[in-house]
């Protein structure tokens, strides 16, 4: 899944580049970008409807990987996550170094009294 994952991501970007690319060599107001190409170059090089039709239409094909791309990223990592065999995987927290030991377990032994607090155990006393 990790593959597929990567080729996803690989084809966003990709798409993503083509379409910077593609809107900034369709043509602003009043000029035509085949005629940077040279004079009348522009019939030759994008088709006789011209360099507006073309870029538009692949800028239009751009966009659409783009999103596709983008459900299928989402749909890829909305999918369960997979047993991956690292180190820390069903380990008890009770084996982790430094984490905090478990409580022992309170005697349910009857008539027997709790351990007396060790310490300055001042939990008792009446504030002033």
């Amino acid at each position: 899944m990790n593959s597929m994952h990567t080729l996803i991501v690989v084809l966003q970007v990709l798409s993503a580049l083509a379409i910077i690319g593609l809107v900034l060599l369709q043509h602003g107001k009043g000029a035509d970008m085949g005629a940077s190409f040279g004079s009348g170059a522009s019939g030759s090089l994008f088709g006789a409807t011209g360099s507006s039709n073309f870029l538009s239409k692949m800028t239009a094909l751009a966009a659409v990987i783009f999103f596709s791309a983008t459900l299928g990223l989402a749909f890829v990592s909305n999918a369960p996550a997979t047993v991956g065999g690292g180190v820390m995987e069903n380990v008890p927290v009770s084996d982790v170094p430094g984490a905090a030991p478990a409580a022992p377990a309170s005697s349910s032994v009857p008539g027997e009294k709790p351990a007396a607090p060790v310490g300055n155990d001042r939990s008792n006393e009446v504030p002033k």
